[in-house]
């Protein structure tokens, strides 16, 4: 049976609409239904019940979810395999990192790999999401936590050195906080949905909660501008405060604990020459960067 009819079934079924499926596979609407229709027809089953809403599986498409899910496993092992039989240092690697690191720390690394190695092509997901090596959908990622998937080999490569800064501007307005209690009073920017900060501050023994957050926002990029731009304080790295001379650090004696940085792939990937190489030169070169230095 044709595998391109299971992957637009999972792919229905997941959705639930053929407009999402179609969004998440890149095909059209119309080829999607096709193969719907296609399928149904081989198995002599009615899989979907169409709908105002969308596409719901019916008995018989419940049926056989498992077995397409198990197909797809496969399949997605059998690429694993091939790619990592790749034995010429050329060819596409995807890498997926937080939006941060995406925009200030991987650009100026990636520009020297395409000069040391101009046969690799790169494809850069920026992404807060934790994107699932084992379904390829990237070949390396860096993160902020280790994995812990069986089948994902990882490498602690650096620390980003955090701590607590306001622009000089704001600081002018509002005066400087010389205390714990007294950082409390000020207008803090915090995130919207994520716990990230809330749990950082809790391990640090500071109960806190959205509210004391004058602006929230969870797009790193954005909170990052809004402390360069005055406001508020700010938990922000040091390598980006660096880079900003208008930013001012308080309160430095507050340990914040550092975040590792971790490169991580699929375990079939390491005999990828091409992957092996990237890897290799990501992890030496964010290495070597001062991202822990005050």
């Amino acid at each position: 049976m044709d595998w391109n009819l299971i992957r637009s079934f999972l792919a229905v079924a997941e959705q639930g609409t053929l407009a999402g499926a179609a969004d998440h596979l890149g095909v059209s609407q119309p080829t999607l239904g096709r193969h719907i229709d296609a399928l149904e027809s081989a198995l002599g089953l009615t899989l979907f019940t169409r709908g105002r809403h969308g596409m719901s599986l019916t008995e018989a498409g419940l049926s056989i979810v498992e077995d397409a899910k198990a197909m797809a496993a496969e399949a997605d092992r059998l690429t694993l395999k091939a790619a990592g039989r790749a034995l010429t240092v050329s060819g596409t690697v995807r890498i997926t990192a937080s939006e941060v690191v995406s925009a200030y720390v991987l650009p100026p690394i990636l520009a020297a790999l395409s000069v040391a190695e101009p046969d690799i092509q790169i494809e850069l997901v920026p992404s807060n999401t934790v994107e699932n090596l084992l379904s390829r959908d990237a070949d390396i990622a860096v993160r902020m936590v280790r994995p812990v998937q069986n089948d994902v080999i990882a490498r602690k490569t650096n620390d980003f050195g955090m701590g607590t800064y306001a622009h000089e501007d704001y600081l002018a307005r509002h005066g400087t906080p010389a205390t714990v209690e007294e950082f409390f009073e000020h207008r803090l920017v915090g995130m919207d949905r994520s716990g990230l900060i809330i749990d950082g501050m809790a391990n640090l023994g500071i109960r806190a909660q959205r509210d004391f957050f004058a602006v929230r926002t969870d797009h790193q990029i954005a909170y990052f501008e809004l402390v360069k731009a005055g406001s508020g304080i700010g938990f922000v790295a040091h390598f980006l405060a660096a880079g900003h001379p208008g930013l001012r650090r308080i309160l430095p004696d507050v340990a914040i604990p550092a975040l590792p940085i971790w490169l991580a792939s699929h375990r079939e990937l390491r005999t990828s020459q091409r992957i092996r190489r990237v890897m290799d030169f990501l992890y030496e070169r964010i290495g070597a960067l001062p991202l822990n230095d005050a």
